[in-house]
């Protein structure tokens, strides 16, 4: 269903539904309500509707529960908010309504020339005196001026009519700035309101109390010590299948319960709970069958309204789970929801309500979704699976097989809407490549796979909680009408369709204004445009109205012009659906639909307090104003009885912004003083522009005269005849593929092949070959063109295979070793019960399918060993064959790399650097290379290179490797000298039984094997780098540096020093005089290894006798099982 604006909120995936505003057309009498403050309900079945009739004095866009977003959206008013948020009735799936009280800063007193305080006049004209008070009377703004019909209808108080009404406050509650209300109708008399204050600070529910009426609002009891004097209740919920079942939560700061009561309100028993309700979709159908979604991302059931729980499934996620729906399911009591598998991944599955085991769990789809982009609505399903950062949509029609949604080939969707899927069809939003603030509506045939364009550059705009908005409106009682805003040339324009959007054209505004001033407005040059804006909020009015009993009439505030105007807003009304419109009032009312559409209710949009509305009994053409209170009210908001069908209303409002809620009960029964009789009804012919054709009948209407004031009741049903027209080309949309002209005829795209069969088309069956036109859906006309236009029946031609397709159900090129894969093969067209199938997947292995039809679950195969392959599909069949391939990633986890690198380097002498996996084999591997200073990395396919360091010092390397999903590095120091020695060292047996062989471990023996050193020798601490290397049995290296003040770099001299330094640690070492102790008992004892690693000096002319480290290459046996890759040659300068 539709609505104006539909709302949804951009998720990470691109699809979503009814978070859209469902317009009016189901149930005109009610509009949906905003949803709970911590989270939205869920799902098709769990769209909250209201029970009551309501609207509002203030505008206002979606908010959450104690939020200052809930603020008038006005610009004009100054306002200093007392508590920002809004009232809530109890919805018809169960949740509650809320209702804003926002005080304006400057509603009390006004300020003469002289600064002293004055009385303030109301809205309606009247002097509004508060106690202490004093001063003269101040004169009315302009900004506050009347319209025209009230000033015509004002008088005195003395003389004014008066409604019966009565007034009730809630004593005690004057600190609470939030109330949820709930009438149950159903010829019911009872209605719960539950207040409370929220602390803002503390983001909780500080104070509540509950509160029932018995007589319709009239007097009120307060029911705190029935639910337990200290028990602090947050919200209020009610059974859409039996209004007399009552469910209330406790805060959950304080006690997380359940108050349960099957009387209306009347007594209530306690549950515990042992988890956090979030949200609650109910079962469209058994009033006791709940699901609960709770802050850990856990669902749960309930067969006997939330007396007893059972978990259902974990990781769901939020908004994804969904009622199964009768004559398509197979069960009543499977659930359909969205699981989390990973981050970017999820699955849909469908579970029982009582046994969601691994048994028992469907998966309808074959592989992985993107998350948050599940979406169960009416009979179709609708996922999105992501390849390479592009969205494909899937949709599955009446619980069938899943196909993708086809587009235009060139729109390129970024983002994706579902609208609405009633009537067979779906309507979706698509925010296509080159768009950033409108949307194009597309629409869809029967199976909700091919989509054509409908109308584009649609209005959007972003709401407070990040929802965005679409300017588009279902007019309430008249099937395929449509209003939208839509941008033209940086204009925004209202048009109007009677055909589901087949046709649009302007609005013809006024012949005269409200005063019967003649308007000149001449289309296209000029029309009327409408704002489409539909309240979240159920006590807030939106700018447009229509309802299922009252076909026809349309309320709505806008402006005339040659586009939409913020400014200088008018209400306007139609009676005969949007053909001659009328200026109601020059000013923003809120106007409510009374006696099913019989009488219309207008209340003034101020900040100011009034006690005056207006009635109209002839569709809006003549006003007359009551008092429905003594006392001037700051109104918040109104609630009428569910269906308006019936004549009492309450007013919801406050005195001063100290006082407690007001709640006004108005009885519009003395105003009429008889029921309507069939003299009292008229037939209305629907028509466009005189065109008496609409949707492929003619429809005629009985309605009440506009000269009849008496009251149509309960009883009273709309009445509706129709007879079928012949079809003409206005009937008929173009179909996929085909786009429409200038001269109006529907031809092929440029991208579009006409001649192409679909794949489902078998040898010796039929298809439908298409004319480029179909029917519009739910379009009724008979004879006339329908042949003409009418795809025609043809026998399938035989036709080799074309558009074969290759890929794996998580649409992803890369697997784990050892685990499933599950391969999908798409035939676009061919005889597909025809032509067979053979999948190699590149291991030695293959598999042949006769038909394309035995593959529809896919074709799963497991990779034992880790690589890349090449995987083809070939379609044959006698006329031809085709093929295609995809390459596969198969990787395995990495768990650890170690950098091997030299603890001290020479300068301007090759260094290797080797990176050592674990596992070795983990498929395609990249290398990262951070060297010394340098600010851009070297990559690398190979685990090796080979670096130079052009300056001594301390450098530092660091390498990471890029395995699949995960990125491991490793960090290493080296010490760059121009001179140095160094030599082995071994220890005592002893030692190794104590090395764990981890890094952290290896430093710390290094700082103590030097400081052993030190002691033992005299060598200074500058002159010695110590470093144990990894492996059993332990080994290390020390190295020897100069001293530069003794060397003056000459390299005689340095060698000499090195030779000094090496002779007085090695007779140390050979004394056995190097010692530390490990632990208590442990002594280790340090020696000189007999094996020499390497000539260390070279004193060769090319390299004027500079001393050459040669890389010391150390293979620990527990690393044996690495792979050391060739080296690649990557010489860096360094510069510090």
């Amino acid at each position: 269903m539709l609505a104006a604006p539909c709302v949804f909120r951009p998720a990470e995936a691109g699809i979503t539904c009814r978070s859209c505003q469902p317009g009016n057309k189901w149930r005109g009498q009610e509009l949906p309500l905003t949803f709970s403050l911590s989270g939205p309900v869920p799902g098709l079945q769990g769209q909250v509707w209201g029970n009551g009739v309501w609207t509002g004095m203030r505008r206002q866009l979606p908010c959450a529960a104690g939020s200052a977003e809930c603020a008038l959206d006005r610009p004009d008013y100054a306002r200093k908010p007392r508590s920002t948020d809004n009232l809530r009735a109890p919805g018809g799936d169960g949740e509650e309504r809320k209702v804003a009280r926002v005080k304006t800063s400057s509603q009390f007193t006004a300020r003469n020339a002289a600064g002293t305080q004055g009385p303030s006049r109301d809205s309606d004209g009247d002097e509004v005196r508060f106690p202490g008070v004093a001063g003269r009377r101040v004169p009315r703004s302009s900004d506050l001026r009347w319209s025209g019909e009230e000033r015509r209808g004002s008088g005195t108080r003395q003389d004014e009519p008066k409604l019966n009404s009565s007034t009730f406050a809630l004593t005690g509650d004057s600190s609470h700035n939030q109330a949820m209300v709930h009438w149950s109708g159903q010829n019911s008399s009872v209605i719960l309101m539950l207040t409370k204050l929220f602390d803002f600070n503390l983001n909780s529910v500080t104070e509540s109390s509950l509160w029932r009426s018995t007589d319709y609002g009239a007097t009120y009891q307060k029911l705190n010590d029935k639910v337990g004097a200290k028990t602090i209740l947050s919200y209020l919920y009610v059974s859409p299948n039996n209004k007399r079942k009552i469910m209330l939560l406790t805060d959950p700061e304080v006690e997380s319960s359940l108050l349960i009561s099957s009387d209306e309100g009347a007594t209530y028993q306690k549950y515990r709970l042992n988890f956090y309700i979030l949200s609650l979709l109910f079962h469209p159908e058994q009033e006791d069958w709940i699901l609960a979604y709770s802050h850990d991302q856990k669902l749960y059931s309930s067969v006997e309204f939330g007396r007893r729980w059972q978990l259902v499934h974990e990781r769901v996620a939020p908004n994804r789970f969904y009622w199964s729906k009768m004559g398509l399911d197979k069960e009543p009591g499977l659930i359909h929801l969205e699981t989390s598998i990973s981050e970017g991944q999820a699955l849909y599955v469908t579970c029982k309500l009582q046994n969601c085991t691994d048994a028992n769990k469907g998966k309808p789809f074959p592989g992985y979704i993107d998350p948050s982009s599940l979406v169960v609505q009416d009979e179709y399903v609708f996922v999105q699976v992501s390849t390479a950062g592009k969205p494909v949509y899937y949709v599955s029609a009446k619980r069938d097989v899943f196909t993708p949604m086809k587009l235009p080939k060139y729109t390129l969707p970024k983002e994706l809407h579902v609208i609405s899927t009633d009537e067979n069809r779906v309507v979706a939003a698509v925010q296509e490549w080159n768009q950033n603030e409108t949307y194009n509506l597309y629409v869809s045939d029967t199976s909700g796979v091919f989509y054509t364009l409908a109308l584009e550059n649609v209005v959007s705009s972003m709401g407070l909680e990040g929802n965005v908005m679409v300017d588009l409106y279902e007019v309430a009682g008249i099937k395929g009408m449509f209003l939208a805003n839509k941008k033209t040339d940086n204009q925004v324009k209202t048009y109007i369709t009677y055909n589901r959007g087949r046709d649009w054209r302007l609005l013809q505004a006024p012949s005269k204004d409200l005063r019967g001033n003649s308007i000149h407005c001449v289309l296209p040059y000029c029309s009327l445009h409408l704002h489409l804006h539909v309240s979240a909020n159920p006590y807030t009015s939106g700018n447009i109205a229509s309802r299922e009993s009252a076909p026809g009439i349309i309320v709505a505030s806008g402006s005339i012009g040659s586009e939409l105007t913020s400014g200088n807003v008018s209400v306007f009304i139609t009676s005969d659906a949007g053909n001659a419109w009328r200026q109601i009032f020059d000013e923003e009312y809120a106007v409510l639909y009374l006696d099913q559409g019989g009488a219309l209710v207008a209340i003034r949009h101020t900040p100011l307090p009034i006690r005056h509305l207006w009635l109209s009994f002839d569709e809006g053409r003549q006003w007359n104003k009551y008092s429905f209170t003594s006392t001037p009210l700051f109104v918040d908001g109104v609630l009428g009885e569910p269906g308006e069908e019936t004549l009492i209303m309450t007013i919801f409002g406050h005195v001063s912004h100290r006082s407690e809620w007001q709640l006004v009960k108005i009885d519009f029964r003395s105003i009429f003083n008889r029921r309507c009789t069939e003299v009292d009804y008229q037939t209305w012919h629907l028509h466009d522009q005189g065109e008496p054709c609409l949707m492929g009948v003619k429809r005629i209407y009985r309605k009440l005269k506009p000269t009849s004031r008496c009251v149509m009741g309960k009883m009273y049903s709309v009445s509706m005849t129709s007879g079928s027209c012949d079809c003409t080309e206005a009937d008929f949309e173009c179909d996929y593929g085909y786009e429409r002209r200038t001269d109006g005829r529907c031809n092929p795209a440029f991208w579009f092949h006409p001649a192409s069969v679909s794949r489902s088309c078998t040898t010796g069956m039929t298809f439908l070959n298409s004319t480029g036109y179909r029917k519009v859906v739910s379009n009724n006309c008979t004879a006339g063109v329908i042949a003409e236009y009418t795809a025609r029946r043809q026998q399938c031609p035989a036709q080799a295979p074309r558009g074969l397709h290759l890929v794996t159900s998580e649409a992803s090129l890369t697997a784990t070793v050892g685990t499933n894969v599950t391969f999908l093969v798409f035939l676009e067209e061919g005889d597909g019960a025809r032509t067979s199938i053979t999948v190699d997947f590149g291991d030695g292995h293959a598999l042949t399918y006769s038909n394309v039809s035995s593959m529809e679950d896919g074709i799963k195969h497991i990779y034992k060993s880790v690589g890349i392959y090449r995987v083809s599909a070939v379609a044959e069949n006698s006329l031809g064959s085709e093929t295609t391939m995809l390459y596969l990633h198969v990787t395995c986890q990495l768990e650890h790399i170690h950098l091997s690198a030299p603890f001290v380097a020479l300068k301007n002498k090759e260094v290797n650097l080797t990176a050592v996996l674990w596992p070795s084999q983990v498929g395609t591997v990249t290398y990262i290379w951070w060297i010394g200073n340098n600010t851009e990395p070297a990559i690398t396919l190979e685990g090796s290179v080979a670096c130079t360091f052009s300056k001594e010092g301390i450098n530092t390397v660091t390498v990471q490797v890029s395995a699949g999903n995960s990125i491991l590095q490793d960090r290493k120091t080296i010490a760059v000298h121009e001179f140095f020695r160094s030599h082995l060292l071994a220890f005592s047996s002893n030692l190794d039984e104590h090395n764990p062989d981890v890094p952290e471990w290896r430093l710390d023996v290094s700082r103590v094997i030097k400081t052993s050193m030190i002691q033992a020798t005299g060598i200074r601490e500058d002159q010695l780098l110590v470093s144990v290397l990894p492996g059993l049995p332990t080994a290390a290296e020390v190295f020897l540096l100069l001293d530069k003040l003794i060397t003056e770099g000459r390299p005689e001299k340095s060698s000499a020093h090195l030779d000094q330094l090496s002779e007085v640690l090695l007779n140390t070492l050979n004394q056995n005089l190097v010692q530390f102790t490990l632990r208590p008992g442990v002594q280790v004892t340090v020696y000189a290894a007999h094996l020499s690693a390497a000539p260390l000096v070279d004193t060769s002319e090319n390299h004027s006798g500079s001393a050459m480290l040669m890389l010391l290459s150390v293979v620990v046996a527990g690393l044996a099982v690495f792979v050391v890759y060739k080296f690649k040659s990557c010489v860096k300068n360094q510069s510090q």
